[in-house]
């Protein structure tokens, strides 16, 4: 687990120590580059596999490859097994070692082959082409830009803030994304010059003509049939499982869990028991608030599976902390657990270095209510479509809008803080200034969800919305919060969920199997009634949050004056009075105190890095 940096070309290269520097917290145990002519490539080292000889970057032994990678492979044994019966021979013990291999062997074929989370970048000299790919969901990060001529990428957006004089023009409509979803939604970043690699993708740069070139490698499948008994498709889940969470034991250095007391993180812990995790360490944050509180339910199922557990209290985190959280974030993230992770992780740390964390179950076994609110349950009809066109006309107020609305406008309505709803109040022209909001294109909000919806049959049904949150929320929001939270403080966190054996059995299945008469995840409950104690599976979801709105009105309430007072001149293309009395309003309960969160955030991020419309 790192971070990594390199630059084709020379037009940045006198930045490229100061842009490798900003990845540190990722990789504290090592620095080390290397130069090859017109390449130069950066690795931050977590040593948690091959403690003594995995260091990168790594060469092959006859000099053609290179590369940095990110995250871990936990197939690599039986890739190694094969290849050297290819005749392929090995002088390390590390999965890095592995894919220079595997790609030697099988080229770009290779991906098909790996169960992991990982970004990586591969140069091969003979060619003078740099190849680079992303996990399947987008566990790993990896950002890339072709601006000055050359090609360079990172893992995060931290690295090119950090290269002097390079671009810092706003994407508007990644601000856009912000405002509407709290995320940056990949290919975009919040720098026009920069992208994101999104999941599941691969991009190809040749230095010869400065050709850039990208493609998905893996598409979510399409749900077929699943076996038509309940016993039979419990059993498999559990083997998937239980192969899935064996695989990413694998490690040199400890491991540990997030015990929140769950139905998800209970059956992770169950598994890694079984497999044999000892000690086994389990971990959860204790909170002031009982209503944000898990401890009782994780101190039960630690009991019952017998885990060496650790309540960590909540620390205060008052103006100053919340500063110095934002402050590590290279892009915006409204997510206000981003906040406690850290302070979760940073905790963790001190006890193990590998975490085990159940991100990835609610959207792929039907957590989340919202799943079961599709189109077809708002049809059309003349009486909406009056409605619609009376607010849209100013002859009715903004507030009717959300009634009138039908099919997937309504879901989307549904979906996002902001979007293409003027006049209502989740309308982004509430916030944005008529130029940028011409520019943030709001009737594209959220285009990539809604097309991953509706992608299976024209109509957004359940297994859409599922699918559709693969790519978009888990990807660009949980997966980006884990990542980040985790990563300051150089703990590697691991999903079992999101593995290969996992992915490809449930995702092949339709959605009505995750449902039964008490809701989502009636597989998971299913074992978990039979392993873990009845305080894990008989009670209401509870999601890992905050008290936001507690935390605006008193630790968190002079940062937040400073900030929503002054954010006309922190950023000129938003509507300050309007920015202004969302604060005032959240603290009430009369607005959303996400959007609120989020506008926090995004105008701490924007006063740090001095980002211009361009």
């Amino acid at each position: 687990m790192c971070g990594i940096a390199g630059m084709v070309g020379e037009r940045w290269r006198g930045s490229f120590a100061a842009a490798l520097a900003s990845l540190r917290a990722r990789g504290p145990d090592a620095e080390n580059t290397l130069e090859l002519g017109e390449l130069v490539l950066g690795h931050q080292r977590l040593a948690v596999i091959d403690l003594e000889t995995g260091g990168q970057p790594m060469r092959s032994a006859d000099g053609r490859y290179a590369i940095v990678f990110n995250g871990e492979i936990y197939n690599f044994r039986e890739l190694r097994a094969e290849l050297e019966r290819a005749g392929r021979r090995f002088e390390t013990h590390s999965d890095t070692e592995v894919l220079l291999a595997a790609y030697a062997e099988w080229g770009e074929r290779m991906l098909d082959r790996l169960d992991g989370m990982f970004a990586f970048a591969l140069w091969d000299a003979l060619e003078r082409g740099l190849f680079a790919a992303r996990d399947r969901i987008g566990i790993k990060p990896f950002f890339y830009s072709i601006a000055g001529g050359g090609f360079a990428f990172a893992s995060t957006l931290a690295a090119f803030l950090a290269i002097e004089d390079f671009p810092r023009r706003l994407d508007p409509e990644a601000l856009r994304d912000v405002l509407a979803f709290q995320a940056v939604l990949a290919p975009r970043s919040m720098l026009q010059d920069v992208r994101q690699l999104a999941p599941a993708s691969c991009l190809n740069f040749d230095a010869r003509d400065a050709r850039l070139s990208v493609r998905r490698y893996w598409e979510i499948p399409a749900p077929g049939a699943a076996p038509a008994e309940d016993a039979e498709r419990v059993a498999r889940v559990e083997e998937a499982l239980e192969e899935s969470v064996r695989r990413q034991l694998v490690a040199d250095v400890p491991i540990g869990v997030f015990l929140s007391g769950g139905v998800d993180s209970g059956l992770l812990a169950y598994y890694m028991a079984r497999a044999g995790a000892r000690p086994l360490r389990s971990f959860n944050i204790r909170f002031r608030e009982e209503q944000f509180d898990e401890t009782p339910h994780a101190l039960a199922v630690a009991r019952h599976l017998g885990t060496e557990h650790q309540v960590i209290d909540a620390p205060e985190i008052g103006g100053d902390a919340l500063l110095a959280a934002i402050a590590v974030l290279d892009q915006p993230l409204g997510d206000p657990a981003y906040v406690t992770t850290k302070e979760l992780s940073r905790l963790t740390r001190g006890a193990v270095t590998v975490a085990i964390s159940g991100d990835g179950a609610d959207e792929l076994f039907a957590g989340y209510p919202r799943f079961r609110e599709i189109e077809s349950d708002y049809p059309d009809s003349a009486l909406r479509r009056l409605g619609r066109a009376l607010v849209r006309r100013g002859l009715a107020p903004g507030a009717f809008l959300r009634r009138a609305l039908a099919g997937r406008e309504r879901l989307l309505y549904g979906r996002v803080e902001l979007g293409p709803f003027d006049p209502s109040r989740k309308g982004l022209g509430r916030y944005l200034q008529p130029d940028l909001l011409a520019r943030a294109h709001p009737e594209a909000t959220l285009q990539g969800w809604l097309e991953l919806a509706a992608s299976r049959g024209g109509r957004i049904d359940t297994a859409g919305l599922m699918r559709a949150d693969l790519w978009t929320y888990l990807s660009e929001d949980c997966l980006v919060k884990t990542d980040r939270a985790s990563m300051a403080h150089g703990l590697e966190v691991r999903v079992p969920f999101l593995g290969n054996p996992v992915l490809d059995l449930v995702l092949g299945w339709p959605a009505a199997v995750h449902f039964d008469a008490s809701g989502g995840k009636a597989l998971l409950r299913s074992i978990a009634r039979r392993v873990l104690p009845e305080t894990a599976w008989n009670r209401p979801k509870h999601g890992f949050s905050v008290p936001v709105r507690q935390l605006l009105n008193g630790a968190w309430s002079e940062a937040a004056d400073d900030y929503f007072a002054r954010a006309g001149r922190i950023a000129p293309f938003l509507r300050a009075d309007s920015v202004e009395r969302l604060l005032h309003d959240a603290r009430r309960g009369r607005a959303s105190r996400r959007l609120a969160y989020t506008m926090l955030v995004l105008l701490v991020w924007l006063e740090q890095h001095r980002i211009t419309l361009g």
